[in-house]
């Protein structure tokens, strides 16, 4: 484990365990929903069914969505330990790999031999990465996930 170097407090970071070619070819863990058909993108939000979206029922689950259905980028979406949900831009601010949840750290990690870890708002906590990961905003409405990728009117 490392710590935080910048910044008043101390913030903990863990390594997921990856083999070597995982790192290498940066694999992610974080599977894609599913049901595909739980979630649509339209006029900059993605609408996610969380009935029909298991993988994201309890805190530590997590679902990739990937540029398809007029989604201008990949999302990482993550059911936090704190019990709020979480969206990210998919690709590190390092070398662009995708990111996967650490269990337990209120945290994402790049899938790549640099490990760059980022906070749940996008900061980074440790690794190459050079500077934060982009965050969007999220909320809840009668059983639907909506995560704004683009600003109205962008």
């Amino acid at each position: 484990m490392g710590k935080r170097k910048k910044g008043l407090e101390s913030m903990e970071t863990r390594t997921l365990h990856r083999n070597i070619f995982q790192r290498l070819f940066g694999i992610c863990a974080t599977r894609k929903p599913s049901h595909e058909a739980c979630w649509t993108f339209e006029e900059g939000k993605i609408l996610l069914d969380l009935g029909r979206t298991p993988e994201l029922a309890v805190p530590g689950g997590a679902v990739r969505l990937e540029k398809n259905k007029g989604l201008p980028e990949r999302v990482l979406i993550v059911h936090g330990d704190d019990g709020a949900f979480h969206a990210f831009r998919n690709r590190c601010s390092h070398a662009g790999r995708r990111l996967d949840p650490v269990p337990g750290m209120e945290q994402v990690q790049c899938c790549s031999i640099g490990r760059s870890t980022f906070d749940h708002e996008g900061t980074r906590l440790s690794g190459s990465a050079k500077g934060p990961v982009k965050t969007y905003g999220v909320r809840l409405e009668q059983g639907r996930l909506i995560v704004e990728v683009q600003a109205q009117g962008a």
